[in-house]
């Protein structure tokens, strides 16, 4: 479990003993240095480091950072919004100690999560992370609900040798094919190694369907320590491919025209240690409140692309019959609905149970995605919304008639237009405040912008490497 309460000036009780414990233990395991990640508005994991020596100073006193990288773009053009994106003022970035981690794939190197605290000591409202554990916070004290997730990582192998900023697959084998797992063996053999060094639980890595692809499914976690791990897996697998020559591309589309990298959640609401998701009288074992928890989650997908497929690369990778779920529908076992009920396999179904969300990728912060989902699930359960028909097969094959008679909607097909239909949406807005809302918008206006006049292939290449 990540630590759920808020930074404060000076440490929280314990807080400076415990690092100093920390930075020692950490020293004699050969760590110099500590990467205090964080993930900007654009999708990027940012970081800045200090020395183990200063881990019990960061506890306690923060690091300090500029507020202006909650306007940066993935090009690192800055936008501005009324309150963020000018050179003015100061944070503190401080390390959750619960999730400090010796990396093994960069000896020497330990990494944290962080969150930002202003200098007077409040909350920084643009911080990210901070809004989720709000939002985790929130759901258990007025619903009494906990929540399990987990983020799917989806990346391309290219060869680190490549000219320019080129894509040249790694390995040349089939998709899911044995080739492709034997070509690569040594290097996915130390993944999971690395993975394990650091605890992370992987279910299961293999080649995927993509040019040069592979996938790491890991284990369910509370919603903040899920994002954590989505970070740090991103940081192993960068580490671990540089290592053997490689470049990993995480961006939703490696290249135009392609099926693209990405990054589903799967998300399960818990009470008093009960699964919502299984063991209920309604649909595939689904509680009431699961049932209007993934209505709430349909009914706000438009919106939420903004958030879960929030580059210009994203709609390349959102396009009908290729799995990626671009329409407002669900299905049991269906992959090519936006929302995937999974019941899980006989007798495992009270731990098993849970949603997948498909328009997601890795060039989504994954802090602001699973907060944003869980508003919009907790503001169907709200509501008792009721959950359509489901939908079997690919939604492609209806007409416009027959698919607007079963309430199933093309997603936005730009993020132009995800922008829009974010703005309309009170409960996402509402959900993350108008700080961070703002920021939204401002960084997704700029991310288009700047592409404007691009081609699909100039679009994917200038994503590429950037996630």
């Amino acid at each position: 479990m990540t630590t759920l309460a808020d930074p404060v000036p000076g440490g929280r009780p314990r807080d400076v003993g415990r690092a100093r414990a920390q930075a020692k233990d950490l020293s004699t395991k050969g760590v110099h240095g500590v990467v205090l990640a964080y993930v900007d508005t654009a999708g990027i994991c940012r970081v800045k480091t200090i020395p183990v020596s200063r881990l019990a100073s960061a506890s306690a006193w923060g690091v300090g950072m500029s507020p202006v990288f909650d306007t940066f773009l993935a090009n690192d053009s800055i936008v501005s919004t009324d309150v963020l994106g000018s050179p003015d003022g100061d944070l503190r970035l401080y390390p959750d100690l619960d999730q400090v981690v010796a990396l093994s794939a960069q000896p020497g190197w330990a990494w944290a999560p962080v969150d930002r605290i202003t200098q007077e000591g409040a909350r920084h409202p643009g911080c990210s992370r901070t809004f989720l554990r709000r939002i985790v916070t929130d759901a258990a004290q007025r619903h009494g609900i906990e929540f399990k997730a987990a983020f799917e990582v989806e990346w391309a192998v290219g060869q680190a040798t490549a000219p320019g900023d080129t894509f040249v697959p790694g390995t040349t084998g089939p998709a899911y094919s044995a080739t492709r797992q034997v070509e690569l063996s040594d290097y996915t053999l130390e993944l999971l190694t690395a993975f394990a060094e650091q605890g992370v639980d992987v279910d299961q890595i293999h080649p995927e369907y993509a040019t040069g692809q592979f996938e790491i499914s890991v284990g369910a976690l509370d919603p903040v320590a899920a994002a954590d791990r989505s970070v740090l897996v991103r940081q192993t697998i960068r580490a671990v491919s540089r290592r053997h020559g490689l470049r990993a591309s995480f961006s939703p589309a490696v290249l135009a025209g392609s099926v693209g990298n990405g990054g589903h959640v799967h998300l399960s609401a818990w009470r008093d240690g009960s699964n919502l998701h299984a063991g209920g009288d309604r649909r595939y074992g689904m509680t009431a409140e699961a049932e209007s928890f993934a209505a709430g989650v349909l009914a706000h997908l438009p919106a939420l692309t903004a958030v879960t497929a929030p580059s210009p690369a994203s709609h390349l990778r959102l396009r009908p019959s290729q799995w990626a779920g671009v329409f407002t529908a669900w299905g049991r076992e269906t992959r090519e609905t936006a929302v995937r009920v999974i019941t899980g396999m006989t007798g495992r179904q009270d731990q098993e149970a849970n949603l997948e969300v498909k328009p997601v990728d890795l060039a989504a912060n994954p802090y602001l995605a699973l907060g944003c989902l869980i508003a919009a699930g907790l503001d169907g359960l709200e509501s008792a919304a009721a959950l359509p028909e489901e939908i079997t097969g690919d939604p492609a094959r209806f007409g416009a008639e027959e698919a607007a008679a079963r309430g199933v909607h093309r997603l936005p097909t730009s993020l132009a237009e995800s922008v829009e239909e974010f703005r309309r949406d009170e409960v996402l807005r509402t959900a993350l405040g108008p700080v961070l809302a703002d920021a939204v918008i401002a960084v997704r206006q700029g991310e288009f912008e700047a592409v404007a006049g691009l081609d699909d292939e100039r679009v994917a290449a200038a994503y590429r490497w950037t996630y």
